[in-house]
C-alpha cells in the first residue's frame, strides 16, 4: 500500500534515459501551499520524494536523489544521481544538484547553478 503524499500519474517524460512520472498530490501539503488534486513536478520513482517535501512545476528528480522533510524543488531544477534536498531548502529555476551533493537547512539555490561533486549547500536551520 502506497502512504505517500503523492502518486505516479500516466504522464511521462524521458530525462536523460531515464523515465519519469508527473506527481499529483493525494493530500494536503500546507507548508508547500499544496491541495489534494494538484499536479506537481516529476520523479522517477516514490524513493525520490518523502515526508511533506514537493517537486512543482516542470522539475524533475531521478536515479538516487531524494527530496525529503518540507524542501521543495520547483520551475526546471533537476535533482539527480545521489543527492539530497531536505529541510527547508528551496532549488529553483534551471539550477542542477546531482552527484553527491547535498542543500539543506534553509538554503536557496537558483538560477543557472550547478551544485555537485560533494558540495554542501546550508543555512541555518530553525
Amino acid at each position: 500500500m502506497n502512504n505517500k503524499h503523492f502518486e505516479l500519474t500516466n504522464e511521462t517524460i524521458t530525462v536523460d534515459k531515464h523515465t519519469l512520472h508527473r506527481i499529483k498530490a493525494t493530500r494536503d501539503i500546507p507548508r508547500q501551499n499544496v491541495k489534494k488534486g494538484d499536479l506537481g513536478g516529476f520523479v522517477e520513482s516514490y524513493d525520490n520524494l518523502n515526508d511533506d517535501a514537493w517537486v512543482a512545476d516542470n522539475a524533475c528528480v531521478y536515479e538516487d536523489a531524494k527530496v525529503f522533510g518540507d524542501a521543495r524543488v520547483c520551475v526546471r531544477a533537476k535533482v539527480y544521481g545521489s543527492a539530497h534536498v531536505y529541510d527547508f531548502a528551496r532549488v529553483y529555476a534551471s539550477t542542477y544538484i546531482h552527484g553527491n551533493a547535498k542543500v539543506f537547512g534553509n538554503a536557496r539555490v537558483s538560477g543557472y547553478t550547478q551544485v555537485y561533486g560533494y558540495a554542501r549547500i546550508y543555512d541555518f536551520v530553525f
